[in-house]
């Protein structure tokens, strides 16, 4: 798939996110506060964070399809991830948000939520559970991080949504078979999504500084590089060779032995050749190629 239409599909999916979000959020919002329910007010501010989250994969989106500078000679790759670190954040602050208000409203006297609350979660469900999909496989196709974390936070609105359903409709039916401890179920499921959410904030924010730390591919997956740089007959050994994620691309740090006796022309073009092959690889966007004499270690 050529880089442009890449970015043209992924920052598609990110702008479906945003408008998306937005319609979400001032519809719980706006329902939220009708109908008393602590959790679709909790599920609003939720989606709002979604809003920030889906803005902030755009801007790296189109940060991250760059071509290299001066400045940045290994391109711009890692914005996707600098992007993913944000969102990440910014889930964690809405989890502490959400978690904290809705404790308060345990020592407070609840009135129990309206009933339309639960047609507005329900569609929230279905319309977020689309969005998670169409995201997830999007970004697995295009080996974006940064789509495949803000896919993920439509997913943690699913959960959160679930949670709001189960609390609102317990806080709902209180006044009709006369148990009024079941109001507490809306700020309770209030709690649990703050609880989902910070989770999600962990799991997403480690994954994406892990990858921004410059960390190398494992083993099983740079054994065909091995492959095809050690079928080059000219390839006596292969001295080192680093595979490290930048981003949804790859740089190859690669050292290889030839025979001592070639001239400096010669070993050039094998360094040229073995570089051609490898970018033809998936993901492989660059290969800086050094020559060593065999029997040099």
């Amino acid at each position: 798939m050529a880089n442009k239409d890449r970015f043209q599909q992924a920052e598609f999916a990110a702008m479906v996110g945003i408008v998306g979000n937005v319609a979400l959020a001032i519809i719980k919002g706006i329902v939220g506060v009708m109908s008393h329910s602590k959790a679709l007010i909790a599920d609003a501010v939720h989606s709002a964070s979604d809003v920030i989250g889906s803005l902030a994969v755009y801007v790296g989106l189109k940060a991250a399809k760059q071509p290299p500078d001066e400045d940045h000679p290994y391109g711009h790759g890692k914005a996707e991830s600098i992007a993913a670190i944000i969102v990440a954040v910014l889930l964690f602050l809405v989890g502490i948000k959400i978690g904290k208000s809705s404790l308060e409203s345990f020592f407070t006297v609840v009135e129990p939520p309206k009933s339309m609350a639960l047609y507005v979660i329900i569609l929230s469900i279905i319309v977020k559970e689309a969005m998670f999909r169409y995201k997830y496989n999007l970004g697995t196709k295009l080996g974006s991080q940064a789509l495949i974390v803000n896919a993920y936070e439509h997913r943690s609105d699913v959960y959160s949504s679930i949670a709001a359903l189960i609390g609102v409709g317990a806080a709902v039916l209180s006044k009709k078979v006369g148990l009024p401890w079941l109001t507490y179920g809306d700020p309770l499921a209030g709690l649990f999504v703050s609880v989902l959410v910070l989770k999600m904030a962990y799991t997403l924010g480690r994954e994406a500084i892990h990858t921004t730390l410059d960390h190398v591919l494992p083993d099983d997956e740079v054994e065909p590089f091995r492959t095809v740089i050690l079928a080059d007959l000219d390839v006596k050994k292969i001295n080192s060779l680093h595979a490290r994620e930048h981003g949804h691309y790859v740089i190859v740090d690669l050292k290889i032995a030839v025979d001592p006796h070639l001239t400096v022309e010669e070993g050039h073009a094998i360094g040229k050749r073995v570089k051609a092959q490898l970018l033809k690889q998936a993901k492989i966007h660059d290969v800086f190629v050094h020559i060593n004499p065999l029997g040099e270690d």
